[in-house]
């Protein structure tokens, strides 16, 4: 979708925009040739949003959504925080858009997690029961709040890695490194719904200006996922990193002897303004996601949006490369 000459650019309002998805949807929608991106966040925006207005925004006040979403065409929802927070946003966004004429695109950053606890192979017309975590359980209730607002779109990546994202390529990286992770056994033979940064801010692009999609959902991730053990031994190569088998008792250690500690030296060193990182705790959670079967199916966000998706190798070697670049400008 080309625009000419002489179309008058969208503008697009980002909430949450200085987090990773939100400033890689920012560069994509200022590098094209028909939006002009607001960077909209809680707190004042950092540098590095190029040519994109900057607004500092509480997500969750519907008279400032109303005054932000005055000056836009389309927003787009990738607000992140913990249950409550998203939910308040959530609500706060749907009211304020459902009072503008017209009323504005919506393009809600969902997540696999609305699926919950579902096993198998799951399409956009599965039920959302939201019965994993308080995560989830905020996702799920935030697509049911929008029930009521026409003009909505929900994208539902799985995994979200590449270049910036701190937790599924950063620390993942740091522990393969470490060899604190590795091949987990039956530990780690669910399915790792892994989708490229890159795709995600290429389907809001699409999803923004396709008409006829109100109201639909969209499941993101790789057709062919791999599971956890094959990311991490995919992975690990692509950092040049030993790839190691992890016993139970291993795994054992570094979540009741290494996790505490570690988690508490983590707050500490956050709470004192440390520049030393500390190495991250291995947490429950990530264990229980590894084991976990789901599978989505994304032939409707291929047919529909025509999504091509980054190729794993190609992915997994961008994200290695950020890796190290970051370390090494950690350590100076």
């Amino acid at each position: 979708m080309q625009s000419s000459p002489n179309t008058i650019r969208q503008r697009v309002l980002v909430l949450g925009a200085s987090g990773f998805i939100g400033k890689r949807l920012v560069s994509a929608l200022t590098s094209s040739d028909w939006a002009v991106p607001i960077a909209a966040g809680f707190r004042a925006m950092p540098s590095g949003f190029g040519e994109a207005a900057a607004l500092r925004i509480d997500a969750r006040d519907v008279t400032a959504l109303r005054i932000a979403l005055s000056e836009a065409d389309c927003v787009v929802n990738c607000v992140a925080g913990d249950a409550a927070t998203i939910i308040a946003s959530a609500r706060a966004l749907f009211t304020a858009a459902a009072s503008c004429s017209p009323a504005p695109r919506v393009i809600n950053l969902s997540t696999m997690m609305v699926y919950g606890c579902a096993q198998g192979t799951v399409d956009e017309q599965a039920p959302l029961p939201g019965d994993y975590d308080g995560y989830s359980a905020a996702k799920a209730e935030v697509e049911r709040l929008s029930r009521q607002y026409r003009n909505v779109v929900h994208l539902r990546p799985g995994i979200v890695y590449g270049p910036g994202s701190w937790l599924w390529s950063g620390r993942i990286g740091e522990w393969l490194e470490a060899q604190r992770l590795g091949d987990l056994g039956s530990a780690g033979l669910g399915y790792c719904n892994l989708v490229h940064v890159d795709d995600v801010a290429q389907a809001v692009l699409v999803a923004l200006r396709l008409p006829g999609i109100e109201g639909e959902a969209f499941n993101l991730s790789l057709p062919t996922p791999p599971t956890w053990n094959e990311y991490f031994r995919l992975y690990a190569a692509a950092l040049g990193a030993d790839f190691v088998s992890i016993s139970r008792l291993r795994l054992k250690a570094e979540l009741y002897v290494f996790a505490p500690p570690l988690k508490l030296m983590e707050m500490l060193s956050g709470a004192l303004h440390l520049r030393r990182r500390v190495p991250h705790p291995i947490r429950p959670w990530l264990l229980r996601l590894c084991a976990h079967s789901l599978r989505m199916d994304v032939t409707k966000a291929e047919r529909v949006l025509s999504m091509q998706w980054t190729v794993l190798d190609e992915g997994l070697r961008q994200s290695s490369m950020w890796l190290h670049a970051a370390a090494e400008t950690s350590n100076r």
